[in-house]
């Protein structure tokens, strides 16, 4: 069976896939850190912006908007640091 993301995944291509998940990942972080600017690869946790709490959310989110499981062996802050990084293990996931 094909879970959701695959489905997802298959029926979007290179930038165009890419270009939506960031603009979806972004409208989420702009809800929280509402007076920063982030580019894609800007590192929010060494920039301060997130506590426990908002990574719990951010995994959250994620889980429910892109129809993933996020595993304990995937909860590697270098998963969750930047826009980039985020696009990147969705990527990963739905392979």
């Amino acid at each position: 069976m094909i879970d959701d993301m695959t489905k997802y995944f298959q029926l979007m291509e290179g930038d165009l896939f890419m270009d939506d998940v960031k603009v979806r990942i972004k409208e989420f972080l702009d809800r929280y850190l509402k007076k920063h600017e982030l580019q894609d690869s800007d590192d929010i946790f060494s920039l301060g912006y997130v506590n426990s709490l908002f990574a719990m959310q951010l995994v959250m989110f994620l889980e429910k908007e892109f129809g993933i499981q996020v595993d304990n062996k995937d909860l590697d802050m270098n998963n969750f640091k930047s826009i980039n990084a985020i696009c990147e293990f969705l990527e990963r996931k739905a392979s």
